[in-house]
């Protein structure tokens, strides 16, 4: 199995559905991307990564906690 986004085989299974098997979520360990076995993963050609490139990446900051 290959990576929607990166096309990397560092692929893993994280969580099956609760009740029946379902489903499975897997994700990527090279971009951290993830998706449900029910899903047809499609990554529009403008947002794939290429795996040399994701170290170099922007930082997104994080949301700062809200104000009481």
């Amino acid at each position: 199995m290959k990576c929607p986004r990166c096309d990397s085989e560092t692929i893993r299974k994280m969580v099956d559905a609760p009740v029946d098997n379902a489903w499975e979520v897997y994700v990527c360990d090279t971009c951290f991307y993830s998706w449900r076995s029910t899903e047809d993963p499609h990554v529009h050609a403008k947002f794939k990564l290429k795996p040399e490139d994701i170290p170099n990446l922007q930082v997104i900051p994080p949301v700062p906690p809200l104000e009481k």
